[in-house]
């Protein structure tokens, strides 16, 4: 399965300057915290190449084989911004979708950046009125300790929402 947030922030990265892959897990772990493997980072790459949003130059390497650089193109440029500025519904209730659009808020315009929070927003909303319906009948008390939990942080994060809006301008 390819997850659009992972295309998110290899493409972010690169609009900031060529990178060999190695370079590019370990840029994205400092910043996002989360870990790429092998397997989802090189066929991702391997994409971009086939799609013209990257190209790959071997740059030699003393005493050992030459390391492959990706650069960013003008399509990948376009599918970055095309990338950020969609959310749609099914991507909307995953947090990692629309935390690698955030840090992608700054290549975005004002109502761009409102789509995206407004698809986060109802994602997050819809989960709380599920949530609603369900627990209160639940028998097992650690089932009801999750159910609270995960109540808990829909409520936080539709706070939190709301102070990026405020914070980018957004009504």
């Amino acid at each position: 399965m390819t997850y659009v947030w992972i295309d998110v922030l290899l493409l972010s990265k690169l609009a900031n300057g060529p990178r060999h892959g190695y370079e590019l897990r370990k840029q994205i772990e400092e910043s996002t915290g989360r870990t790429l493997s092998n397997n989802s980072l090189y066929p991702a790459l391997r994409r971009f190449a086939e799609a013209g949003a990257v190209t790959r130059t071997a740059e030699p390497q003393e005493g050992r084989p030459p390391r492959h650089v990706y650069t960013i193109t003008d399509v990948g440029r376009e599918l970055l911004h095309d990338l950020l500025a969609d959310l749609p519904p099914e991507l909307a209730g995953d947090p990692a979708e629309f935390l690698a659009r955030l840090a992608g808020f700054g290549r975005l315009t004002p109502e761009e950046r409102l789509r995206v929070l407004d698809a986060r927003e109802a994602a997050v909303a819809a989960q709380r009125d599920r949530l609603a319906k369900l627990g209160s009948g639940q028998p097992d008390p650690w089932s009801r300790l999750v159910l609270a939990e995960v109540k808990r942080r829909a409520e936080n994060e539709q706070d939190w929402l709301a102070s990026l809006r405020t914070r980018a301008g957004l009504p």
